[in-house]
């Protein structure tokens, strides 16, 4: 009877404890426990923990185990869970250490699991690993299936996908974990095949299955795609669960089918939070802002808790020009309601900032943020990256080695922009090895980017053994080939490479034509670019950008071919702009047509007259011409306009540090060896049979007239600094932020055959590698 009341009495309190939503009512629930002498119950405490947990009263869960003289295995593992679970990994650990080291109990795979699920690091989370697998759990699903989602957390996708290979059994929670593991860490395509295995294979997928996919098939805005999984989602009957229709709307949103995603929100008759955030989101990357933000003032009136997701889903990341006042209203109101501290709010909106070039602001922004994450060090990367900030970014990119905050693939694609436009090989190959230790180099984005890195550094046959090497290429890839073959005026490489890529059933974009035509201009290959500018607009139906034009012109001008580039000019369906006036320009100064160039600088002056490199190149071709009075009148424009010309600079990279030039540059601290290296250079040369040229001394370079200044040029002086700090026979690799001028190109070629150097130079336009007294442009830039 006693025992009979006992049990009775502790269900009554285990209905009250299931019962209870806040924890206030719980403590009076508690309180009530103690009074009827339940208090070392366990079951009734265990139940009390559980729900302390879900209560996140982490602490109060500590205590309440702390006075249990000798709690269970069960016990132990409800704590050790509640831990993982409310972000306490340390104390999850030190809980299951006490077990395994001071009590008679053995964990059991639940233990590990658990434990497991709230490692904070990947080192913990590979001993505990071993601890499971000496254990005999090392083949156990619920096991596996946290190990599997640890190595996920940790971005370590091989040591995944290795421990769900070697699963002798797997269920669909396991399934689960790999897409959606695979998912979050942007291994898209790869997410998508371990789905189409499932349903292949028969495994019983579910309603998370499909929520889980869905999101990697938005991402790579694969339509066609996500209607066959909406179908398949029909057909087992999960397209009515509210989170299928919410992943369904992303897709939707993401894939440009916005009033589809928008009748697909209609359909949920309730919509959650969630709901919300994917609809909100998905107005705001179709640049629907003003729906956007009705959608999240609809959200505040009607009480709903907005979170940071709701936030992240407003801020204009996709389209934020013309946004900034509403971004400054966002962070404002983050920051007033305490949620500009959550990292990806923080994050979205240094990337704002950083795409609208308010640099100062999302800096700020960045260092303001207590805990900052890994998104939040890459945006602030990239941010600087893309505005050009190149040694801000390596800076940045330093400091967070030195924090032991590991990159994941969107960190080296960053730093690996950042090296390809300074030209920094040296550390773009210390960046590779890093690739290669963290096993990144299977990533599409990441192989990409070291492609165009190496060819951009000058490193051409690097890329191009790369590209071979890679078992996929996208769009992308194609595109970062083809133009390093084009920047290193390799032009008929890039036209195989660019047939190879049709055959290949990878559709061209915009951007694989410009490459294209750009190595046709540069490599003198008229007939063919012309074909390729045709099949662009009639066999593939691209409407030609500004910079197609340009680059038809810059081809037809550069060939000689100056009326025929008029006459396309003339015969254009747009009114033609800055870029195609500014081929034809470039082009009167290769060819020596002042009457043109006159024409040209006329409609320059009229569409961009703040860009002083117009006027600089129309004073060039007069002083070329010897027609130095109208030279001189076009100079006294520019000081009377106040326009600031482009300072050139060239720079060096010697072991492993950055040095920097300009034209008579006397700061360097090994000045005087270098002046003495060119001096004897000089010498040797005149020697060799060189004549300075001084005629084009202003095309695009430092205003300098006269021989002496010409010959004090920023590239001679990097040049020169190469020579006297590298071993003879070794490789010369400069580049200069403007035109390489015509005398330099001249001196360069002497130096490469008196010194027996090759020597590499990354201008404005492409590169042009010296050997044996010969460029290999022929000349032809």
């Amino acid at each position: 009877m006693l025992y009979r009341g006992i049990a009775s009495t502790r269900n009554l309190f285990l209905t009250l404890i299931n019962r209870v939503s806040t924890l206030h009512q719980l403590n009076q629930t508690h309180a009530q426990i103690i009074l009827n002498g339940l208090h070392n119950d366990l079951v009734t405490v265990t139940k009390l923990t559980h729900k302390l947990s879900h209560l996140k009263a982490i602490d109060q869960a500590s205590l309440l185990f702390s006075t249990i003289p000798n709690p269970d295995l069960f016990l132990y593992n409800v704590l050790i869970r509640a831990f993982s679970l409310n972000n306490s990994p340390s104390s999850a650990v030190s809980l299951y250490t006490h077990l395994r080291k001071s009590t008679p109990l053995e964990p059991d795979n639940f233990t590990y699991a658990f434990v497991i699920s709230g490692a904070s690091s990947l080192g913990l989370g590979l001993l505990l690993h071993a601890h499971s697998i000496v254990a005999g759990f090392g083949s156990d699903l619920f096991v596996g299936s946290a190990i599997v989602a640890c190595y996920f957390k940790f971005s370590r996708v091989a040591a995944a996908r290795k421990v769900f290979d070697g699963m002798l059994e797997r269920d669909t929670v396991l399934w689960n974990t790999m897409v959606s593991g695979l998912v979050k860490n942007s291994c898209f395509d790869e997410a998508i095949l371990i789905f189409g295995d499932m349903v292949k294979g028969g495994i019983g997928f579910d309603s998370t299955t499909v929520a889980a996919v869905l999101p990697g098939v938005a991402e790579l805005q694969d339509l066609a795609l996500g209607m066959g999984i909406q179908c398949l989602a029909m057909k087992v009957g999960f397209h009515s669960h509210a989170y299928v229709i919410t992943g369904l709307a992303c897709l939707y949103s993401k894939c440009g089918e916005i009033e589809t995603a928008r009748l697909l929100f209609g359909q949920i008759g309730q919509p959650d939070l969630v709901s919300y955030n994917a609809m909100i989101s998905g107005y705001t990357c179709n640049n629907e802002t003003e729906s956007s933000v009705r959608l999240f003032k609809e959200l505040l009136v009607s009480g709903e808790k907005v979170n940071s997701s709701s936030i992240v889903g407003l801020i204009p990341v996709f389209f934020p020009f013309g946004h900034l006042h509403l971004t400054r209203c966002i962070h404002g109101f983050c920051t007033k309601s305490g949620v500009v501290s959550n990292s990806s709010v923080s994050t979205a909106l240094t990337t704002v900032y950083s795409r609208l070039n308010e640099i100062e602001s999302a800096r700020l922004l960045f260092d303001e943020s207590s805990e900052k994450s890994l998104a939040s060090w890459n945006a602030m990367i990239s941010g600087y990256a893309q505005n050009g900030l190149t040694e801000k970014a390596i800076s940045l990119f330093q400091e967070m080695q030195k924090c032991e905050v590991r990159p994941n693939p969107v960190t080296v694609t960053s730093i690996l922009s950042a090296c390809a436009q300074l030209g920094a090989l040296s550390l773009g190959k210390w960046v590779h090895d890093l690739i290669n230790r963290e096993s990144f180099e299977s990533n599409i984005f990441v192989s990409t980017a070291l492609i165009d890195m190496y060819a951009k550094c000058g490193s051409i046959t690097e890329a191009q053994r790369l590209f071979s090497m890679m078992p996929e290429k996208n769009a992308v890839t194609w595109n970062a080939m083809i133009s390093g073959y084009g920047l290193h005026g390799y032009g008929h490489e890039a036209l195989n490479l660019f047939n190879e890529m049709l055959h290949s059933r990878v559709s061209p974009t915009g951007v694989t034509f410009l490459s294209v035509l750009y190595a046709c201009s540069h490599a003198g290959l008229v007939r063919e670019g012309d074909e390729i500018f045709r099949s662009m607009v009639h066999d593939h139906g691209f409407e030609p950008l500004p910079e197609h034009y340009a680059c038809m012109v810059d081809l037809l001008g550069r060939a000689g071919n100056l009326d025929k580039a008029l006459d396309f000019i003339r015969k254009m369906p747009v009114e033609p702009g800055p870029p195609v006036w500014g081929a034809l320009l470039g082009a009167c100064m290769i060819h020596k047509d002042a009457n043109l160039a006159r024409l040209a600088s006329d409609k320059l002056f009229e569409l961009d007259p703040q860009n002083v490199g117009y006027y600089v190149l129309l004073s060039n071709i007069y002083s070329a011409g010897q027609n130095y009075p109208e030279a001189a009148s076009v100079r006294g424009v520019v000081k009377r306009r106040k326009l600031a010309k482009t300072p050139g600079c060239t720079l060096i990279e010697v072991a492993n540090t950055l040095h920097i030039f300009t034209s008579g540059d006397q700061s360097h601290p090994q000045a005087t060896a270098i002046y003495a290296m060119l001096e004897k250079l000089t010498g040797k040369m005149r020697e060799a049979g060189f004549q300075t040229e001084t005629g084009t001394a202003l095309h695009d370079v430092e205003e300098e007239e006269k021989e002496l200044m010409v010959k004090v040029h920023s590239e001679k002086l990097a040049i020169a600094f190469g020579l006297i700090t590298s071993e003879p026979g070794t490789e010369i690799r400069i580049i200069k932020n403007l035109r390489v001028c015509l005398d330099c190109h001249n001196a360069t070629k002497f130096i490469s055959k008196i010194t027996e150097r090759v020597i590499v130079v990354r201008d404005a336009n492409r590169f042009h590698h010296f050997k044996d007294g010969i460029c290999s442009c022929g000349d032809y830039w």
